[in-house]
């Protein structure tokens, strides 16, 4: 495991800040960086590393953590919980309303380590906030193993919006579980961005646990070279009246490898269940390959269900049109394939990320 090393100065991670951001935890390698980050008055009983919370808050923590995530069956999450020793904790009050997004920035630094970011995210009753969660690299050719666990709570009536960007180094390993469970009539709202790492896979469990929940989540993976980004969905429909929206994206290039498989599953009492997925994918080259799985399972029978998945490659008369108007092939490609991820980044409300990913995904386009 990676051991506390931070020499790292504000200064050294002012291209990372987020300006909308004014709290922000930085983990680097796994280990909280204090010097590093900032938690003004007004959150400072909120969100912290989780030794800050032993003794005061133990009932809370031991009620929610390692609760939501099934360490039984994942190996990984396992191993992350073993390691556990600090974490970003957000407890949001009841009827807290925060304007501003919170920022969890999990740095990699050290090659050939592993390191085991932890965050627990709690929307206490009427709560409503954003969380953004960014894994990045300062070395963009370092190898080394991300095992990340991030588990999502949400109490009746609490809305929380939930940012997941993941650009680590081209030559890293990123295993990530996010497990979150829905109180009633409460709203949760997923973005996830999957730009970096050699060979990544993140499970995303959701569960419906109470009655008129709704989730709307959408994820985008765009890889290149020999990258395999592997993205595993379950929607858990538990009580009746929920709703559940989702649309996932890969843009594939060169010899690379996506994989979606969305699950949902509509159990025997969650009657009036109202479900929709679409997994929308584009191949750039011959070599690319990608895996859609979209599964429904349902075992109620008053439901509105929908799924539908497409792959295929840029249409010849959008290009042909644009080169009618006098751009070039390639440039009619990159405006393309830029238009086609920016559908998903656009969702994101936090103006200078949109720019970063947006930014990103132009340069992916234009590389080719």
């Amino acid at each position: 495991a990676a051991t506390p090393k931070c020499d790292l100065q504000v200064k050294d991670i002012e291209h990372l800040k987020l300006k909308e951001a004014e709290n922000r935890l930085v983990f680097v390698d796994g280990h909280f960086a204090p010097q590093l980050s900032i938690i003004t008055g007004s959150l400072s009983h909120i969100a912290g590393n989780l030794p800050a919370y032993l003794g005061s808050r133990d009932a809370l923590l031991q009620s929610h953590l390692s609760k939501h995530v099934g360490i039984d069956s994942n190996v990984f999450a396992a191993l992350n919980t073993a390691f556990l020793r600090d974490a970003a904790v957000i407890v949001f009050p009841k009827e807290f309303v925060l304007k501003q997004p919170v920022h969890l920035l999990f740095i990699a630094t050290q090659s050939e380590v592993t390191s085991y970011p932890r965050s627990l995210i709690i929307g206490e009753p009427g709560s409503q906030a954003t969380v953004i969660e960014d894994y990045v690299s300062l070395q963009q050719s370092a190898a080394y193993i991300t095992n990340s666990v991030t588990e999502i709570s949400l109490a009746e009536h609490a809305r929380i919006q939930h940012i997941r960007v993941q650009r680590e180094s081209n030559q890293a390993f990123h295993l990530a579980n996010c497990a979150v469970s829905l109180g009633q009539a409460s709203h949760f709202q997923s973005t996830a961005v999957t730009l970096g790492a050699q060979i990544s896979r993140y499970n995303m469990n959701i569960h419906i646990m109470n009655k008129a929940a709704e989730c709307d989540i959408s994820g985008l993976s765009m890889i290149s070279g020999r990258q395999l980004a592997d993205t595993h969905t379950c929607i858990d429909h538990a009580q009746p009246h929920g709703i559940s929206q989702q649309q996932h994206k890969c843009i594939v290039d060169d010899a690379a490898h996506a994989v979606f498989n969305g699950k949902i599953i509509v159990r025997p009492h969650a009657q009036r269940t109202n479900s929709s997925q679409s997994s929308r994918n584009l191949l750039l080259s011959k070599s690319a390959q990608i895996d859609t799985k979209p599964q429904l399972e349902i075992f109620a029978d008053d439901v509105k269900c929908a799924h539908g998945a497409t792959v295929g490659q840029l249409d010849a008369e959008e290009i042909f049109y644009l080169q009618s108007r006098g751009l070039s092939e390639t440039e009619a490609r990159n405006l393309l394939t830029f238009a086609f991820g920016a559908e998903i980044i656009n969702r994101i409300p936090v103006p200078s990320l949109k720019q970063q990913l947006e930014q990103a995904v132009l340069k992916q386009t234009q590389s080719h």
